[in-house]
């Protein structure tokens, strides 16, 4: 075949591939594109989670009429203009590469009028093809329309997810932009509701930060701003109890523009190994500030990766800022975390072991506890409750024995509660709340895992795709007696995966998610480390939450009262 050039169209949908990824590719570009305009308003509208529709409308400046065209041109922007100006961008978007890549992936209309006109313009594209500019009546700003997204490459679409999954990109993605933008008022419609709105917090940037985190982020962070050597790191940090089982609260900016920088990233985690357990993730959300010419953001198409100019220097700064402000913490956790497995609550005391049915051994654990004198006196806590203190009906936490119970106590004795039961319990409460919200956070594996089934479970699979795709299972079959797994939610990446499946394949066909959220909740993994006195505690208020009666179910506790444990002594 003789070398020949690629027609427009091929060239931007070739790009395509590296701008456009998903529809939250598509409204991180456009909306980008709307805060360089000046926008202080931003209106997103979607329809099945942006794959029929994504509308963004902007209060920005505008486009003139007879610009639209050279809008939708590769490599064709208002930000750079030589190499000087690329070496120092300052604004999101500066590739010219987006809007032509959108539009021929897509049934595209571009509308806008500037404060000078008396109209204005609008410029419709479908698969690349585009038609006349043609005027059209249009609010001071510009309006963007993508409809039927990949429809004309068929390849790429079929890797879309449910919608519940695509729209949850797009909100993960509003909300990071929302911590970077205070001053810009968000909003976002969904199938033609109102479902999100961050409004405009011009003069308390941490208003913005307990909306999109929540208030218990916000109440149990620290404020930090630390200057030197030309750099500036200011934000929140969540202090060591705050700690998350997995990433998905780290938001990290470099001059406004929220990147994935695995060196940054590293000296985080370096910064809270002295006060965090091991397996737990800090929750962050900070702000670098240096010399855009000390930065090269033109690394990756997507621009959420930068290189820094002096990479070793900036991750000492990082590092050491965090550390200063975690030095208190630092002190107060040291204890603590020396403690031993399942004793951290309660210092060096040796306990025997608890068996739930042996009240004599109960009885040696308690006064192994708080001695002979304060069980005799009938005193079964450090805290004793008031007569008018309200207890929750699980109590409160004490300890981990022998990774089988949680011991817990209220105004009456001793609880032991089944560990494992109590874990599904709390883990089931967690992805019901989770799936209801914004739907599981998937994680796609990094090699799809095989699967020998019979050719039931394989023809049940192939069923149940888009059932298990709603619980961010990705399941599909490849053979008569063969399935892959390519994704599962973020929460069940260490649990057994075949079993998982397994389970989850030896459900009817026509399962209610209920089912299929009970299975994923009996395969989530135990933590694998001590556990603190608030975690512990945590989980019991879940149980409460999710199961008003289960103080009283005997396959979850069993109690022993105070008099049982005089009688068991005398």
């Amino acid at each position: 075949m003789p070398i020949r050039p690629l027609p427009d169209t091929l060239i931007n949908q070739i790009a395509a591939g590296e701008v456009v990824e998903r529809p939250a590719s598509v409204v991180k570009e456009l909306v980008e594109n709307a805060l360089d305009a000046g926008a202080r308003r931003v209106d997103i509208d979607l329809e099945e989670g942006g794959i029929r529709l994504i509308r963004i409308r902007d209060d920005g400046c505008g486009i003139a009429a007879e610009e639209l065209p050279l809008a939708l041109s590769r490599h064709a922007t208002s930000k750079i203009a030589s190499l000087d100006d690329l070496e120092a961008v300052a604004t999101l978007g500066f590739r010219g590469e987006a809007l032509p890549s959108i539009a021929s992936i897509s049934r595209f209309s571009l509308s806008s009028r500037r404060a000078t006109d008396a109209h204005g313009a609008v410029l419709r594209v479908d698969g690349g093809k585009a038609a006349a500019v043609a005027p059209a009546a249009h609010a001071i700003g510009t309006t963007v329309e993508v409809r039927d997204l990949f429809y004309n490459v068929p390849a790429r679409r079929k890797f879309l997810r449910a919608p519940r999954t695509e729209l949850g990109h797009i909100e993960e993605w509003l909300r990071s932009l929302a911590l970077a933008r205070p001053r810009i008022d968000l909003r976002l419609a969904v199938d033609g509701k109102p479902a999100r709105r961050y409004r405009a917090e011009a003069d308390n940037p941490g208003a913005r930060v307990a909306e999109a985190l929540g208030p218990e982020f916000f109440g149990q962070s620290l404020r930090i701003e630390h200057s030197a050597s030309g750099l500036h790191l200011h934000g929140w940090i969540g202090a060591p109890p705050y700690s998350r089982a997995l990433g998905d609260q780290q938001y990290l900016y470099v001059n406004g523009r929220a990147v994935r920088d695995r060196h940054l990233g590293h000296a985080a985690k370096s910064a809270y190994k002295e006060v965090l357990f091991h397996g737990r993730q800090p929750a962050y959300v900070l702000f670098l500030e240096l010399d855009p010419l000390r930065v090269d953001v033109n690394v990756h198409p997507a621009k959420h990766e930068v290189r820094f100019r002096d990479a070793r220097l900036i991750y000492d700064f990082v590092l050491g800022a965090l550390r200063e402000a975690l030095a208190d913490s630092r002190a107060q956790h040291a204890a603590a975390m020396a403690m031993p497995r399942d004793l951290h609550a309660h210092g060096g005391h040796a306990l025997p072991a608890l068996s739930p049915g042996r009240v004599e051994d109960t009885r040696a654990f308690y006064v192994a506890l708080y001695g002979e004198a304060s069980v005799s006196a009938g005193l079964p806590a450090p805290h004793p409750p008031r007569a008018d203190e309200s207890l929750p009906p699980l109590g409160h936490a004490l300890a981990i024995l022998h990774a089988r119970y949680l011991l817990a106590q209220d105004a009456r004795g001793l609880l032991a509660i089944d560990l494992h039961e109590a874990h599904r319990r709390a883990s089931l409460l967690r992805l019901r709340t989770a799936h209801a919200g914004v739907g599981l956070s998937p994680q796609p594996l990094l090699l799809p895992l095989p699967l020998r089934v019979d050719g039931e479970r394989a023809a049940r699979a192939q069923a149940m795709v888009s059932r298990l795709a709603a619980v961010a299972v990705v399941l599909e079959r490849t053979g008569d007696q063969e399935v892959q797994l390519r994704q599962v939610p973020a929460l069940l990446i260490d649990a057994d995966l075949p079993a998982l499946i397994d389970a989850l394949l030896a459900l009817p066909e026509d399962a209610p998610e209920q089912a299929l959220l009970q299975t994923l909740a009996t395969h989530l993994p135990l933590p694998q480390r001590a556990l603190t006195v608030a975690e512990m505690n945590a989980w019991l208020r879940d149980i409460e939450r999710s199961d008003a009666d289960a103080a009283g179910d005997a396959a979850l506790v069993r109690r022993w009262t105070l008099n049982e444990m005089d009688g068991a002594g005398g």
